[in-house]
């Protein structure tokens, strides 16, 4: 069975990434895998204690992410679902795991600072280093 790995961040640009990833699914009869790559927080010598999230908090809040954005369009149907949660840079952790993927999705434009920017930063990454074709969803608007 053919693997499409769909990139997940909350965005409108990871939803349609996730609608188009879908459709793709279903015409191939693939297996899609969903990821959502999540920061590790680093401690800065403070003068004040600071109470950092532990990995499992961090770990349900990235899930509970990509729950949500599954729940918005509608579930899965019948298409056959997995789920990765990680610890890490976005576009690295889907690099490696599109590895033996058929194909990549991400959307156009993420939750990022720079709006200026057709493409995000972690969709230009992915769309260089990526080692399987890549597709590039836009907003419906565009």
């Amino acid at each position: 069975m053919e693997r499409i790995v769909v990139g997940i961040d909350g965005s409108d640009g990871a939803r349609r990434a996730l609608e188009w990833g879908l459709h793709e699914a279903a015409l191939r009869g693939a297996e899609l895998h969903l990821v959502h790559a999540y920061p590790t927080p680093e401690l800065v010598a403070l003068p004040a204690v600071v109470t950092l999230p532990s990995d499992d908090e961090l770990r349900a809040a990235a899930e509970e992410v990509i729950a949500e954005v599954l729940a918005e369009v509608g579930g899965s149907g019948d298409v056959p679902v997995t789920t990765t949660v990680m610890a890490g840079g976005a576009a690295a952790v889907m690099c490696e795991l599109a590895k033996d993927a058929s194909l990549m999705v991400v959307g156009a434009r993420g939750l990022g600072g720079f709006r200026g920017l057709l493409l995000g930063s972690v969709t230009h990454q992915v769309v260089a280093h990526s080692p399987c074709p890549v597709v590039v969803a836009v907003p419906r608007d565009r």
